[in-house]
């Protein structure tokens, strides 16, 4: 039986949304449908996903792509990766280097030099980098002076742009970071911001070996909003141990207070199999399946009543951010680093476990540090795995990413863009989207396709039924991993 969310069953919710008198429409609410096609598998930043990925695509593979690339002059974006944390979170999935150390991070920054170099060969230098993105890891775990340093190298490999319409973004750790370290990335020509909050809950903060005190967080948004920073992402995790209704309302509530112009949460998957450390996290103390979807009808109902839009997926916006904007204009993109505002570039990654986009393949280095290393030290690329997109692939990707950008998805519009009949070549796929439509997570209006409010909330699983590399459709249980 569906409900509303404006009903809540979280006594939280009630504090935190009473002084809003009108909510807004908000999405009929189905926990069996909502069970049914359960969330954590992939969100669709690249398709295929990295799981179709082969170990024959190797360093001549992506000099050829960057030679493609250059003969299409596209924009180029860079990636970085910096892997190094001086305190490892319980619940990570990222390739990382635990150390105290600073000075530690000095050889890594050399070899991503080397990177730089053997790059740079194969590449236009002529084509100013107007995307930049730092991620972890923990990139202000660096020092000021390695910061610059970076931004140095990169800047002579490269050639990065002064433009005012770049887009340089960097991951923030409040804890490893002051308002110092933010009028140095504005120095430097960050203009993007991406604070980790996680929880503000003590006890959660605890229970994943992350303590952040929430002043840490208000300090760098407010320093950040009087300094002109473009654009400020906060990133929430729900899911992690010790979590109920309550507590997420919560700190939600301070959130909201916070007024950050963009947010995400994300749904956290528990895979100890996959990355040790998250042994670390007991399962039974994680929040069971009604509780994790009362916490997202929470999350839901709180966000927006305070205004935010739901763009999809685990991102949301206030209505006058440039992603909000973006979609209304239906020029949302989403690429390797998740929704942006800008057409998606041909990108570069650097750095262990970085993965690229180039022309029309994608490829990962390697996510053991040893071995990128030595790649780097014989003078070598170092590309792990790849792919080169067959024409199947590219009509499939441009479909996703329509339908994950515009919550909606023109068959007739694909098949111009393409010169074929889509509505007969995605016949499997709509068959696929039968149970979704069944169960009002997405509507047909001819051939078009809208999803619903509530199929916001599990838009990946509608993806899926246009990925011809796995199954089984949505709604259906997937099989046990061999």
């Amino acid at each position: 039986m569906k409900t509303l969310l404006a009903m809540p069953e979280c006594p939280m919710l009630v504090s935190a949304t009473s002084a809003h008198r009108e909510m807004p429409e908000l999405p009929a609410w189905d926990d069996a449908t909502l069970r049914r096609y359960a969330s954590g598998g992939d969100s669709y930043c690249c398709y295929p996903t990295p799981g179709a990925f082969r170990s024959d695509f190797g360093e001549p593979d992506l000099e050829a792509a960057l030679a493609r690339s250059n003969r299409h002059g596209r924009p180029l974006a860079l990636y970085v990766h910096l892997p190094f944390c001086r305190k490892i979170c319980f619940y990570c999935d990222r390739s990382k280097v635990a150390t105290k150390l600073t000075r530690l991070a000095d050889p890594y920054i050399s070899r991503l030099d080397r990177e730089m170099v053997l790059a740079r060969r194969h590449l236009d230098t002529g084509r100013e980098i107007e995307q930049l993105y730092w991620g972890g890891g923990t990139p202000t775990f660096l020092s000021l002076d390695q910061m610059s340093d970076l931004i140095d190298r990169l800047d002579a490999r490269f050639g990065l742009s002064g433009s005012r319409d770049r887009d340089y973004a960097i991951e923030v750790d409040p804890r490893e970071a002051d308002v110092f370290t933010l009028r140095h990335l504005q120095a430097l020509g960050f203009n993007r911001l991406s604070l980790g909050v996680q929880d503000l809950d003590p006890k959660v903060q605890r229970a994943v070996n992350r303590v952040q005190p929430r002043i840490l967080t208000e300090a760098l948004i407010d320093e950040a909003d009087r300094l002109g920073f473009r654009s400020l992402n906060l990133d929430l995790i729900a899911g992690l141990p010790g979590q109920t209704c309550d507590s997420f309302a919560a700190t939600l509530e301070q959130i909201i207070a916070m007024a950050p112009p963009r947010l995400r949460v994300i749904d956290y998957v528990h895979q100890p199999q996959h990355f040790p450390v998250q042994r670390c996290i007991q399962a039974e103390a994680l929040p069971d399946t009604a509780e994790r979807l009362a916490i997202l009808r929470t999350t839901v109902a709180q966000l927006t009543a305070a205004g935010y839009v739901h763009l999809g997926l685990d991102q949301f916006a206030r209505p006058e951010d440039s992603l909000a904007i973006a979609q209304r204009q239906g020029r949302l993109a989403r690429g390797l680093q998740g929704y942006s505002d800008r057409p998606t570039d041909d990108l570069l990654g650097l750095g262990v476990s970085a993965y690229s986009r180039i022309d029309d393949t994608y490829s990962r280095n390697p996510f053991d540090l040893a071995a990128y290393e030595t790649a780097l030290d014989a003078s070598h690329l170092p590309v792990a795995q790849g792919l080169r997109l067959t024409f199947d692939d590219r009509v499939r990707r441009h479909a996703i990413e329509r339908l994950l950008c515009d919550m909606a998805l023109d068959l007739d519009a694909v098949g111009e863009h393409f010169d074929l009949d889509a509505t007969r070549y995605f016949a499997e796929a709509l068959r696929r989207l039968e149970a979704p439509l069944r169960d009002g997570l997405v509507e047909r209006q001819g051939n078009r396709l809208l999803v619903t409010p509530l199929g916001r909330l599990r838009a990946a699983c509608l993806a899926h039924a246009f990925d011809a590399r796995h199954s089984p459709p949505p709604g259906e249980p997937a099989p046990s991993p061999a």
